[in-house]
């Protein structure tokens, strides 16, 4: 029986992924200001050009920046970012789009005309057909979002780019924004936050404050490889490999503070951070340049010339010094930003031969192939001039490039989870900095899986908002997870989500009756999620190995999905539970035990498949007429005799389910002299094992 058929009218498919989900996107509304005026004054042949190239221009940036066009609306377009997956950076991407938006229609309109866009840019939940998106088409997402984002594109300035609170924190420290009077919206309770964009901001080095907790034995680590390079002059490569929030960037700016000096010589730092999606490929490699010379974004070009003259003075010659100033100017110029990188790399290497160097980059998994080039480059030229320098890079333990060198020049280090000591820890240090008690890191530490980058969000939001501990989601940790599922396919995100309505403990088969799927499919997809960390082995099989995800997981389900799963779950769950008999409650019932076996997989069986396939009406009934005991016999003549719930063969083939014997009816009756004799024998047994009569296992994360 497939999924659409047990999920029947609400679901309407058979097949995985979930046609449809619930997903945090951001929605991008832009349109021309005065089209109907500038229409008046054209010829149609005049108009069309101007719209096909309006439309052209404006759909071959969204595709730049991986945005789906939803919608045309006259002269508006609708787009949507983070469908069909999400890279944790949608709303950045959305506003990156706007902003390029005005300028790509600025160098293409015709003589004589500007075209003036007005851009809203809103985040929120909304419910996304996923196959439609991968094409583009009418109505393939649903949410009070889009709403927002039109009545936000109304509010904007001609020629501005205007976001709502939810987009403002998503983008925070990557483009500059100012805020503007709130905005008071039709059929909305309260007046809306909004922001107008101006900017890109160029990527500044975070903030560490407080003490390291619980990665003391990896800064040993790193700090011995550097320490080794230097002495030996024998170049190592490390790499602080662990997922995002997980602590690289702040381990990686607590060794530079270890590693200041080596055996008494002074080392140089050299520190690139790769932003997502830069002006350029080497735009990294311009912001090391920049900070070496002490180049300031509004330093003229002769004082750009003058600063670049007196920090590389006798380590490059002067005419090479001019490509430098073009590799910080345009960055996103590949022929030039190329010329500079050669000339950037000359240099990193005579600084190397004069004073113990490390080359330190962050997040380098989002840096673009030239950049992974120019560093494998610039080691295996150190490599081969025997120069005291060291490559310290961070990065996800996906990242497929292949490191340098052999084995002996090479070090990962893997940021595992913090422990339990060290989350507490770490989440009553945030919270003592911020003034609320510390006994509130206990209801927050089940939340925080080990991830400090989580742990930092919950007592942000508690701070900001001064919600209960848990109860949301942060934006911050949403957009990590989100970025985490959707890495995965189609068979792994549904044993995910099924993982979720289950809880801890399932096993294999549990996984594939609730997804409908042959024996044998989910366990090597569960042993992909284990090996990937998103399960958890345990006793009875399987957990979520952080709550947060199972809770990401599961809210991305629909409704009616989610109360079908539910619907599942409950069923199996009673399926698989032992049924004890107490005599005292139920005196006139035979106790299982002294029932022959052949009758209870028949029945059972029986009752299951009529639970599965009979209606919601029929279902109660039939859950509690599985989990039944068989009907008495006292003795081999009974044994050929169906009770009152035995159902023959023919019977089975004939009746229906509303035909079935009600549950609550008694199995068989006994004389009430034999009734004592069975209260009698099981007393001590009683007495012994007070069991409650066996009911559903909570199911966690499951709406009701």
């Amino acid at each position: 029986m497939r999924m659409s058929t047990l999920a029947g009218e609400v679901l309407g498919t058979a097949h995985w992924p979930v046609p449809e989900e619930r997903r945090t996107v951001t929605v991008l509304f832009a349109d021309i200001v005065g089209s109907t005026g500038l229409v008046e004054r054209l010829d149609p042949e005049d108009v069309r050009a101007l719209q096909r190239a309006y439309f052209d221009t404006v759909a071959g940036v969204l595709r730049r920046w991986n945005g789906v066009v939803e919608k045309y609306i006259g002269d508006a377009v609708m787009a949507l970012f983070g469908v069909p997956g999400s890279d944790g950076f949608d709303a950045y991407r959305a506003v990156r789009a706007g902003l390029e938006i005005q300028q790509a229609l600025d160098r293409r309109a015709p003589a004589g005309i500007r075209l003036r866009i007005r851009v809203g840019v809103a985040t929120g939940e909304a419910l996304v057909d996923l196959a439609a998106t991968r094409d583009g088409g009418h109505g393939t997402a649903s949410g009070a979002v889009i709403t927002t984002a039109a009545r936000l594109q109304e509010y904007a300035p001609p020629g501005g780019v205007v976001v709502c609170a939810a987009t403002q924190r998503a983008t925070a420290g990557l483009v500059e924004q100012r805020p503007l009077a709130s905005m008071t919206v039709a059929g909305k309770a309260l007046p809306l936050d909004v922001w107008r964009v101006t900017g890109v901001a160029r990527p500044r080095p975070g903030r560490h404050h407080g003490p390291l907790i619980g990665r003391r034995r990896e800064l040993a680590t790193a700090v011995d490889d550097i320490t080794g390079a230097v002495r030996d002059r024998r170049p190592r490569w490390v790499s602080l490999v662990g997922p995002t929030g997980s602590g690289r960037s702040r381990l990686l700016h607590e060794l530079a503070r270890a590693v200041p000096t080596v055996d008494g010589t002074p080392v140089r730092w050299c520190f690139a951070h790769c932003p997502p999606y830069p002006k350029g490929d080497l735009a990294p490699l311009a912001d090391m340049v920049r900070a070496f010379a002490g180049v300031r974004d509004s330093d003229c070009p002769t004082t750009v010339r003058r600063r670049l003259a007196a920090a590389f003075d006798g380590h490059l010659p002067s005419t090479r010094l001019p490509a430098l100033a073009e590799l910080l100017t345009t960055p996103e110029d590949a022929a030039v930003a190329a010329h500079g990188a050669e000339v950037w790399r000359e240099a990193l290497l005579a600084l190397a031969a004069e004073q113990p160097l490390v080359v330190a980059v962050d997040d380098l998994d989002r840096a673009a192939p030239p950049l992974n080039r120019f560093l494998h480059r610039l080691f295996t030229a150190a490599t081969e001039r025997g120069l005291p320098l060291a490559v310290v890079a961070t990065h996800g333990p996906g990242w497929a490039n292949l490191l340098p060198g052999g084995a002996d020049r090479r070090r990962v280090v893997p940021l595992a989870p913090l422990g339990t000591v060290e989350s507490g820890r770490l989440l009553r240090h945030l919270l003592s900095r911020v003034g609320r008690p510390a006994a509130l890191a206990r209801d927050l530490l089940p939340l925080v899986g080990g991830n400090p980058a989580a742990a930092e969000a919950y007592v942000r939001a508690l701070d900001e908002d001064g919600d209960t501990p848990g109860a949301g989601v942060p934006d911050a940790v949403r957009r990590m997870v989100d970025a985490r599922l959707d890495r995965l396919d189609g068979d792994q995100r549904a044993v995910l989500m099924a993982a979720a309505t289950l809880g801890a403990g399932f096993a294999a088969p549990a996984i594939e009756r609730l997804l409908d799927w042959a024996p044998g499919r989910a366990e090597p997809v569960l042993r992909q999620l284990l090996a990937g960390g998103l399960l958890r082995p345990t006793r009875g099989g399987y957990a979520v190995s952080e709550p947060v995800v199972g809770r990401v997981a599961h809210d991305r389900l629909p409704r009616a999905l989610r109360r079908e799963f539910a619907r599942r779950a409950v069923l199996l769950a009673a399926l698989d539970a032992p049924r004890p008999i107490d005599p005292m409650t139920q005196p006139e019932a035979v106790p299982a035990s002294a029932q022959p076996a052949g009758v209870v997989p028949r029945q059972r069986r029986a009752a299951r498949n009529r639970a599965v396939a009979g209606g919601a009406a029929q279902r109660p009934v039939l859950v509690r007429q599985a989990g039944e005991p068989p009907a008495p016999t006292s003795g081999r003549d009974d044994r050929s005799r169906p009770g009152p719930m035995a159902v023959t063969t023919a019977q089975r083939e004939t009746r229906g389910p509303d035909q079935l014997p009600d549950a609550h009816v008694p199995e068989r009756t006994v004389a009430p002299a034999t009734a004592t004799r069975i209260r009698s024998a099981t007393a001590p047994m009683r007495r012994r094992r007070r069991e409650p009569a066996a009911v559903p296992r909570p199911l966690p994360l499951v709406a009701a």
